[in-house]
């Protein structure tokens, strides 16, 4: 075993594998001692798995255990620690960022009076729920953590008095009056803290740190004896410093990504020339002899200089403590630079950078490009960050059957923002089964759990409480939960029934009348709340249907064995009612504690270990929070919003063990150090805009005007971030963006990143065959997946969705296709069944034949409470009040009537106050005239015929069965059916036939089963009669209808209603497809039904066989020649 050699160690590469495979082989010739770890520093924990897997593997370490991997700023706390004694240094210093936060929470009020402070006082003005001043106190303690890494200068001159800032060129700027409340403040923080605690923060501990060091002479206890710095772009000069100091007893081993094998400190995009002596990289050779230091910038690799300031920063700043000459001995290489094969594209790119070759030399350097075999570098402009992901997995797909030693796993695919794009990759990579050619395992990583898992969504909807409208949606979603079911004991197979029982309660908006007071609603409003149903409810199930008890209408439909769901909603409600009540006061740290520890327990029973795993992690969180609180010293009341961003901010915060290079497609954000290779790297939302991604800087952050190497910046992340991506490409570069507006086609331009790289493939490279390269390298994607161009065979556009290939391999016309075989099942048919296919053919096609239920009521909106009434619900509440009335027993129809009235009323159903009290005296008014008539008619037929007759009647192979009730019978014996109808049975004094179709289609049915009888259908409007049909003719006419049913059971007859009575009326194809597709202020009969619509759009696709006038006439022709009678009013 041999001894290590402490020093600090830099070993330069442009491809991070072959930096890896050194560290490996480093690691394995120079093992440590037994149960001594192995420190290993990166920046992201695709760096940490990726070395750790190297490690693992037989050529390695066959091993990857004993390894101590973390971040650098965390390590370097330790080693403080170490260093200067664990009793001089706390765990955590009382100035980082998160016990600061809730410091300046405290402080902030007391000091505002200062007149210093006045810029503070003016932001925090109005903040009665202590919003602002969290978010500045937390903004706040963010940057003085920054000031002690980047700028401990600025803080020590600031404790002396002086208020001042040091510049990065030596010089000194008195700080105006509107920056001056930041040196009073961190003195303020300072008298808070005590000369003993300045002493513990990162600007007062690293000074001693690196004098500790340098003043011994034997390697303090603690220490590693090894520290690898693995695949970090860029370090604090502070964070350098250190471990410089570590290096007199320490080895530590830095392997830098280094794009460029030649020096490029000067290469710069701006005229900040940076001028020093060079220990490691040399100029170009010929490069500083063409051209004076001030011109060279202009002469460098573009791209390098455009996007490179980040590392060519780091890179200088290792150069001052770099000595090359005391190591290099020990290694065959320390500068692993080596160029990409030549033949492609994207290689010669990375070469051209590797090489820091100008523009001119590249344009002399390379051969035109001939893409019919270089598919290195690709653009995809689409429409949306959906079509963005149809797209990547059709490319996917095709890179996959072309290459079969390409796997998943060699694909990265990055995104500014991978929350944003997670539904999306959700729904398209996850829409196929594993047994399905086109599966793609995929896996996302940097996903925060806020948003993204159940249980996190439903504790941030309880901490919402006050602010809820506690609409019936809400509890619905909370009770998806699994975890919060279980604790109210509801099984996911009953959510139905209490969701059918939540909107036959009336139960909409509102725990009660009080709740609803508390968000701003007027006093006494109680229907429609929770209590309103619950009451309803549990009245429903103690008596039934026996009548109101103090203004409570008892909701009926609650009986047998379901009826212990009470009592959870019960429970639920209480302790819904519980904590709102309790969140609504704000109270110190530690009563919120408890609160929240008791929110837990009452909502939450874990059913999974991932349920498990998330309660503790909520448990340490809050733990972690009054634990910073209690160190801060704060014991002011906070309310909730400041509580509740506390608690769960920490858990969108990124950590090292995220899922990362799981062997499937890693879909994940574009971060720093990420630098890994992959032999296929995709870019996608490369929008303008988007990326860089912009995140304007605090207008105090006084680093913003004084920048320094090694300094953080977004914007130079992000540039850096995508030269690195394109170095760590080795197959294929995939760029994509949304480069056409979804609304208009408009262009819409791409990241100036993006930019820059298109101009300079454009300048610097040619098309074989002559040509725009760009125009080649870039695929424009139509607007819809499916297109026709994606179909038609073009080499560019290709897709492997064989659903929309199949669509476009058939004819035109909607109606065609093959019919389906008979169906046993249709036949025996009920008068009723017959009733709803001629009403809707195609409907009654797709629900009873396909069992498909295109049109099924769309759910009522379950949140708001009724304010008025469409047509529909007029229909069904006037129909319901009428049956009400010829129901009573009593035989007092009117009184009855008023009844029902009262009840709706009762129930919910009304709107609110005043205005339900109109749409109650609206509903009513026609319905005593019409319930006249109606009685006139009874006194006309005075006999109610008992015992129903029976319907039998068989043609075409179809047996219809069913019995006729609600006879009545006059003087003469003949048989009469009286039906009321709510509506107007006319208008203008032309039948409304659509409304007449159900009634005459039981008419028939009568007839040709030689029941004859006269049908009155009395409206609000009118009374009308069918006259008895003769048997035979009923007969010819029920026949025509069960051949009808027979062939509409096999296929979607081309037919609707209101359509073919027009066309049957007018003759006319203008007026027939008006009606069918609507017109101006109207929706068409196609609108109005979701089969039609899906069927047939439009009248041409209805009429393209030539069959809708056949169908038109044999279904309703005969309807049209009824001749119904009016009855008139001297006659009622």
């Amino acid at each position: 075993m041999q001894e290590l050699s402490p020093g600090l160690i830099v070993i330069h590469g442009n491809r991070i594998e072959e930096l890896r495979a050194l560290a490996v082989e480093w690691m394995r010739s120079h093992p440590l001692k037994p149960l001594e770890n192995e420190v290993l520093l990166v920046q992201s924990n695709g760096i940490a798995q990726w070395l750790k897997m190297a490690l693992a593997e037989r050529e390695g370490c066959g091993i990857a255990a004993a390894l101590d991997v973390g971040l650098p700023a965390r390590f370097l706390w330790q080693a403080y620690r170490s260093v200067l004694g664990s009793d001089a240094i706390p765990q955590q210093s009382p100035l980082d960022k998160a016990p600061l936060t809730w410091r300046l929470m405290r402080l902030l009020p007391g000091l505002l009076a200062g007149e210093a402070f006045a810029p503070l006082r003016r932001f925090l003005a109005d903040d009665g729920d202590l919003r602002k001043r969290y978010q500045l106190a937390e903004r706040l303690a963010d940057l003085f953590d920054q000031y002690q890494v980047y700028r401990a200068d600025w803080l020590t001159d600031w404790a002396e008095g002086h208020d001042r800032l040091r510049t990065s060129r030596g010089g000194e700027q008195e700080l105006g009056d509107e920056s001056r409340w930041q040196p009073a403040l961190w003195r303020a923080l300072l008298a808070e803290v005590g000369d003993e605690h300045l002493a513990q923060s990162r600007a007062g501990v690293h000074p001693r740190f690196v004098a500790r060091l340098n003043e011994l002479s034997s390697p303090p206890p603690g220490l590693p004896r090894r520290i690898t710095v693995f695949g970090i772009s860029s370090l604090p000069a502070q964070v350098l410093e250190a471990l410089a100091a570590i290096a007199r007893f320490s080895q530590v081993m830095l392997y830098v990504h280094n794009p460029c094998q030649h020096h490029w400190g000067d290469i710069v995009e701006d005229k900040d020339l940076l001028r020093h002596e060079y220990r490691r990289q040399q100029r170009k050779p010929g490069l500083a002899a063409a051209f004076g230091e001030a011109d060279l910038h202009q002469h460098a690799q573009p791209l390098l200089a455009a996007w490179g300031k980040q590392g060519r920063d780091y890179i200088n700043l290792l150069d001052q403590y770099d000595e090359p000459q005391r190591y290099r001995e020990q290694f065959k290489r320390i500068d692993l630079f080596n160029p990409a094969p030549e033949s492609r594209l994207l290689s010669q790119l990375q070469n051209d950078i590797l090489d820091l070759r100008p523009l001119a030399e590249t344009r002399e350097t390379w051969p035109p490009v001939d893409l019919a075999c270089d598919n290195s570098l690709r653009f995809h402009v689409v429409h949306s960050a959906q079509r963005e992901v149809e797209v990547l997995h059709d490319q996917l797909l095709a890179c996959f059957s072309a290459d079969a030693t390409l796997r998943p796993r060699d694909v990265i695919v990055m995104v500014p923002d991978v929350n944003t794009y997670a539904p999306h990759i959700q729904a398209v990579f996850g829409q196929f089964a594993r047994d399905d050619l086109r599966y793609i395992p995929f896996t996302l990583a940097d996903q925060g759990l806020r948003g993204k898992d159940p249980l996190v969504i439903a504790l941030e909807h309880l901490l919402q409480l006050p602010d809820s409208r506690f609409s019936v949606s809400e509890i619905l979603d909370l009770l998806d939960v699994p975890a919060l079911r279980a604790r109210f004991a509801i099984h996911e197979d009953e959510l139905p029934t209490l969701r059918r029982w939540l909107e036959g309660a009336g139960i909409r908006w509102g725990l009660d009348a009080d709740q609803r007071v508390a968000l701003g609603v007027g006093e006494g409003l109680e229907q429609n709340t929770w209590r309103f149903g619950l009451r309803r409810m549990l009245l429903g199930y103690s008596v039934g249907s026996s009548g109101a008890y103090v203004d409570i209408e008892p909701y009926d439909e609650i009986g047998g064995l379901d009826a212990v769901l009470i009592g959870p909603l019960s429970r639920l409600l209480d302790s819904l009612e519980y904590q709102l009540e309790q969140l609504r006061a704000p109270v110190t740290p530690m009563l919120w504690g408890d609160r929240l520890r008791g929110l837990i327990e009452a909502f939450f029973l874990p059913q999974c270990e991932r349920d498990e795993v998330l309660l503790n992690q909520l448990q340490d969180g809050l733990d972690s929070w009054l634990e910073l609180c209690e160190v801060a010293g704060l014991e002011v009341p906070l309310t909730l919003p400041v509580v509740r961003e506390a608690w769960l901010g920490e858990l969108d915060q990124g950590r090292l063990s995220q899922r990362f290079l799981a062997g499937a497609v890693n879909f994940c954000t574009l971060m720093p150090m990420r630098a890994i290779p992959f032999r296929h790297v995709c870019l996608l939302g490369m929008n303008d805009g988007d990326y860089p991604r912009s995140q304007a800087p605090l207008d105090f952050d006084l680093m913003a005007g004084d920048y320094r190497p090694g300094d953080r910046s977004r914007r130079e992340d992000d540039r850096y971030l995508l030269l690195e991506a394109l170095l760590a490409a080795r197959d294929r570069l995939y760029i994509s963006w949304v480069g056409r507006s979804i609304r208009d086609n408009s262009e819409r331009p791409p990241s100036v990143l993006v930019g820059q790289l298109r101009d300079h493939l454009s300048n610097g490279w040619s098309l074989a065959g002559g040509g725009k390269l760009l125009h080649a390298l870039t695929t424009e994607h139509p607007l819809q997946p499916f297109s026709r161009r994606y179909f038609d065979a073009g080499p560019e556009l290709f897709s492997y969705a064989r659903e929309w290939a199949a669509l476009h391999g058939q004819p035109a016309a909607g109606g065609s296709g093959e019919s389906l075989p008979a169906w046993e099942e249709g036949l025996l048919l009920s008068p009723e069944l017959l009733q709803s296919f001629l009403r809707d053919p195609v409907k009654c096609f797709f629900t009873r034949r396909l069992k498909v239920h295109l049109d099924e009521e769309v759910q009522a909106r379950l949140d708001s409470e009724p304010f008025t009434l469409d047509g529909l619900e007029r229909y069904q509440l006037q129909d319901n009040l009428l049956k009400s009335a010829v129901l009573a027993r009593d035989g007092d129809a009117q009184t009855a009537l008023f009844g029902a009235a009262d009840r709706l009323q009762r129930s919910g159903v009304l709107p609110l106050a005043g205005f339900g009290e109109h749409y109650r005296t609206t509903l009513l008014e026609p319905l005593p005239a019409q319930l006249q008539r109606y009685e006139s008619l009874c006194q006309l037929w005075s006999v109610h015929v008992e015992s129903p007759r029976q319907l039998s009647f068989c043609a075409a192979g179809v047996q219809l069965e069913g019995w006729l009730g609600g006879l009545r019978q006059n003087a003469d014996g003949s048989l009469a059916r009286l039906e009321l109808s709510p509506g107007a049975l006319a208008k203008k004094d032309v039948w409304k036939w659509h409304r007449l179709l159900r009634p005459y289609v039981l008419h028939v049915v009568a007839a040709a089963c030689e029941v004859p009888i006269t049908t009155w259908l009395v409206g609000e409007d009118q009374a009308l009669a069918f006259a008895p049909l003769p048997s035979e003719y009923a007969a010819q006419i029920l026949i025509i209808w069960l051949q009808a049913w027979s062939a509409g059971m096999q296929a979607p007859l081309p037919v609707a209603l209101k359509t073919s009575l027009v066309w049957l009326q007018e003759q006319n194809d203008d007026k027939a497809q008006t009606a069918y597709e609507g017109g101006y202020n109207f929706s068409g009969e196609a609108a109005n039904s979701a089969s039609l619509a899906r069927q047939f759009p439009d009248y041409a696709r209805l009429t393209a066989d030539g069959q809708f006038p056949l169908w038109s006439e044999r279904l309703y022709q005969s309807l049209l020649h009824s001749n119904p009678v009016a009855l008139k009013e001297d006659q009622a």
